[in-house]
């Protein structure tokens, strides 16, 4: 089982998640967009065994701590092969017109549409969702979608962004809508919500 603990990270309030497999006490940080001293006291706290840090895409506000922290507790970068670039260039991140000051990295593991990978005894799955950028992807596990900017409480990722695409922004959508079940989805920013509520109550999603 996993314990979940979210860090709100940048001016933009980028949900950072800190994700605990109990059973063997090993740890991943998704989109650590700036740095958290109070994560940091968490890891260190749990004793430091964090293995990854998960990148559900590649805009500034969910990557720009991540080399940094990769680096301190000798982790694995994960994002979406498709994603690669976005670690690269400053303007496909927004770093560059943003003038955050960015050093380009590459991530330790690629993951395809479909592929899957073990934190502690924990299955995580990844989804490629492109639409808010070409290199979008979700992770799953358990009842859990971590969702990045695909999708938000009754809303959606902006599709107005470099790479950014209407189409593939509907069809992501509607292959989330016809997952099986319920779960819960954290955002990349806002509130927690369902997938339950929004295959009801998105204004897009509930169109599909």
């Amino acid at each position: 089982m996993i314990h979940i603990q979210i860090y709100p990270v940048t001016m933009l309030g980028t949900n950072c998640c800190y994700l605990v497999d109990e059973a063997t006490g090993t740890s991943a940080v998704s989109d650590p967009g700036a740095r958290s001293a109070a994560l940091e006291k968490q890891i260190d706290a749990d004793g430091g065994k964090l293995a990854y840090v998960l990148l559900t895409h590649g805009h500034y506000d969910h990557i720009c701590y991540a080399k940094q922290l990769a680096d301190k507790y000798n982790a694995k970068i994960v994002t979406g092969r498709l994603n690669a670039p976005f670690l690269r260039d400053g303007h496909l991140n927004g770093t560059r017109n943003h003038g955050i000051p960015f050093t380009p990295f590459e991530a330790d593991m690629l993951l395809d549409d479909g592929d899957t990978f073990m934190l502690g005894n924990t299955e995580i799955t990844y989804l490629s969702t492109p639409g808010h950028t070409a290199g979008c992807g979700i992770f799953l596990f358990e009842n859990v979608m971590l969702a990045g900017d695909l999708i938000f409480e009754e809303s959606y990722g902006r599709t107005d962004l470099p790479t950014g695409d209407d189409r593939q922004m509907v069809q992501s959508l509607k292959r989330v809508k016809e997952l099986k079940g319920d779960c819960h989805i954290i955002p990349g920013h806002g509130p927690l919500t369902t997938l339950g509520h929004e295959r009801l109550y998105n204004p897009l999603m509930g169109r599909l």
